[in-house]
């Protein structure tokens, strides 16, 4: 069967699992609604217009907090692999930075910037820009080096191995780690619209409609619609990646996962 069609015939099981456990008693409707009635709720709020700007809000400021990182991350993934007393230098920061939670700064960045878009979308930067930043470091240490010995031994210029030798390669690893960004980015996102108190997006809806008795599938209902656009914004990329590097071992690989 086609990866489509398991797909959906697994996420049918799971529904009517649910549907089943929720009918039968065994859970409190009021804790756990059907998906039927969570369906109900779905298109209840998808005419609502209140609810589309909490969407769009959301999303608008998951697509600057990606921009933003891949246009931080792919040069200086491009200036850290390529120079190594850099790496060297920086590493000591990076490593520090990194393992940092996004949520752990969302006081200082409350304090330094307020509850608006600027904290999600700063929280969601910090926290994409890794995978890219070192998809593109561990690629150019992946390069074989006879290719580069090649390309000096024909006097073929830096720059000009740079665009021909290292940036084909380094562009699959780069793409994967575009991928992982999407959905770091997204679940700052809407925790931090969750947890720093925004007035708009869809982590601020969640939040709002939680402290209502039996509007449980409200709840469930806007987490669908943050967990039906990662699932779309990923199938996206991977669809766009095979067509862009289906000679890529890389993209091979992922395929075949």
């Amino acid at each position: 069967m086609r990866p489509l069609v398991r797909n959906l015939i697994g996420l049918a099981g799971f529904f009517l699992l649910w549907e089943g456990v929720v009918r039968l008693g065994l859970v409190e409707r009021a804790f756990l609604p059907t998906p039927t009635d969570v369906w109900g709720a779905l298109v209840d709020l998808l005419g609502q217009e209140a609810f589309i700007r909490d969407v769009i809000a959301t999303v608008l400021a998951w697509l600057v907090a990606l921009a933003i990182a891949v246009a931080v991350a792919v040069p200086a993934g491009l200036l850290l692999g390529s120079l190594p007393w850099l790496r060297t230098a920086t590493r000591v920061l990076i490593e520090f930075l990194r393992p940092i939670p996004p949520v752990a700064l969302i006081p200082l960045v409350i304090v330094t910037l307020g509850s608006g878009p600027e904290a999600k979308i700063t929280l969601a930067f910090y926290a994409s820009v890794w995978p890219i930043l070192f998809n593109i470091i561990y690629a150019l240490d992946e390069i074989d080096p006879l290719l580069l010995d090649t390309a000096r031994s024909f006097g073929t210029r830096r720059s000009r191995v740079l665009a021909a030798v290292a940036l084909p390669h380094v562009a699959p690893f780069a793409f994967t780690g575009l991928r992982l960004s999407a959905a770091i980015a997204l679940i700052v996102t809407v925790s931090t619209e969750y947890l720093a108190g925004s007035e708009v997006g869809v982590g601020a809806f969640i939040i709002d409609v939680s402290s209502t008795i039996g509007a449980m599938d409200q709840v469930l209902a806007g987490t669908v619609v943050i967990g039906l656009f990662g699932y779309l914004v990923n199938e996206s990329l991977e669809r766009v990646g095979r067509r862009l590097f289906r000679w890529s071992d890389t993209t091979r690989t992922e395929a075949l996962s």
